[in-house]
């Protein structure tokens, strides 16, 4: 099983710290703390469905219904 959405989010936040973001910043506007977000980023635990739809929305993501190839 594939872990797509673990993985988008995972290159926002790492794409986000890049450019300057700072795990406080991300939980003052997102409302993840960043406990949470930086043992997610390291493997050492998931997201609830909660935290990651307050991600989602924060870049701007949606998930989508895969298209019949």
């Amino acid at each position: 099983m594939s872990n797509h959405i673990t993985e988008t989010l995972k290159l926002h936040i790492k794409s986000d710290l890049h450019e300057g973001q700072t795990y406080k910043g991300l939980e003052r506007e997102t409302g993840v703390l960043r406990q949470s977000l930086m043992k997610f980023m390291s493997g050492e635990t998931s997201l609830r469905l909660d935290m990651a739809d307050k991600l989602a929305d924060h870049f701007g993501l949606a998930l989508q219904p895969k298209k019949d190839s």
